[in-house]
């Protein structure tokens, strides 16, 4: 058995991605993207007619208007490909602006629901930002669900948990790049690599922070640069991996076993913690990598989304 079909015995397999062609070949339960990937996508002939629908149908449209329309667009195809759900981000300008957050939360979902896609099939991603964490506890008391997205530290995790956020995304692949840059010559590749992996090592404390106190928020590890951080988080609620990275473990037939247990987590010994803004946004900035990586994140995300509006326009 190949190591893709393997991993789907422990851990609910999600593709990262806006192609949604190429992702019919790992026939993944769900499908996350984000303004990077759908830029990626929307460059590419195999979508040019699905944007040029989009804007002969909206001709008034203003710039905004048209990146949810295509954004909508993709998750609906994509949706015709897995039988879970697609994940669809809110404008990063707005991730510290609560109200404006849960209005343009609304504004994807009715574009969704006036295609007649059910709400309970799309999460919207949100930055783990304290105003966005704020946001995810309201839309989902109007049963609009979340993915909070550029999570680096437990103390974000812990925040989206009191907020009932349906799921997390705790990055891996970014943390790793942090401290190799951060130690320079002093960082081993052999040393970090496998459980020993910093972003490895932030998802199972998040993971085992959740199984102890019975947390009912998924887990979804996201942001992966090699096979081995997706190996070593196997037992985790969801991965959401590229379809690089997919073609890798389908093509493998390197044995997985689960290395996230529950019941290892229900044993451990663990303090819980309690947490208001003031404490959120002292211990976010007592940790650079988590403030440095969420700040980059966003700013990223930005720059995708305004390149969207010009390739759109």
């Amino acid at each position: 058995m190949d190591t893709l079909s393997q991993l789907k015995r422990y851990t609910t397999v999600v593709a990262d991605t806006g192609d949604f062609e190429r992702m019919r070949q790992f026939q993944p339960q769900d499908a996350t993207t984000n303004p990077s990937l759908i830029l990626k996508a929307v460059q590419q002939s195999t979508y040019s007619n699905l944007v040029a629908d989009v804007k002969r149908y909206n001709p008034k449209a203003s710039p905004a208007q048209l990146i949810d329309r295509v954004l909508v667009a993709f998750g609906g195809e994509i949706l015709k490909i897995v039988p879970g759900r697609v994940s669809t981000e809110v404008d990063a300008r707005l991730s510290f602006d609560t109200a404006a957050t849960i209005r343009k939360a609304r504004e994807i979902i009715a574009l969704y629901e006036s295609a007649g896609i059910d709400r309970a099939r799309v999460l919207i991603k949100l930055a783990s930002t304290w105003e966005s964490i704020v946001a995810a506890r309201e839309l989902d008391q109007d049963g609009i669900h979340c993915n909070m997205t550029l999570l680096f530290s437990l103390v974000q995790a812990v925040a989206c948990a009191d907020a009932k956020a349906q799921l997390i995304s705790p990055f891996v692949g970014r943390i790793s790049d942090w401290y190799k840059k951060s130690l320079g010559d002093q960082w081993s590749t052999a040393q970090h690599a496998g459980a020993n992996d910093p972003g490895v090592q932030s998802v199972r404390s998040i993971f085992m922070y959740y199984k102890h106190f019975e947390i009912a928020t998924e887990i979804m590890g996201a942001s992966f640069r090699n096979t081995s951080q997706i190996l070593e988080l196997a037992g985790c609620d969801l991965l959401t991996i590229s379809p690089e990275l997919l073609a890798e473990l389908q093509a493998s037939n390197t044995e997985v076993s689960p290395r996230l247990i529950a019941e290892e987590a229900q044993r451990a010994d663990m303090k819980q913690i309690h947490l208001d803004q003031a404490h959120f946004e002292n211990e976010l900035a007592k940790n650079p990598m988590a403030s440095e990586k969420l700040s980059e994140g966003i700013k990223t995300f930005c720059a995708d989304i305004e390149k969207l509006e010009v390739l759109l326009s």
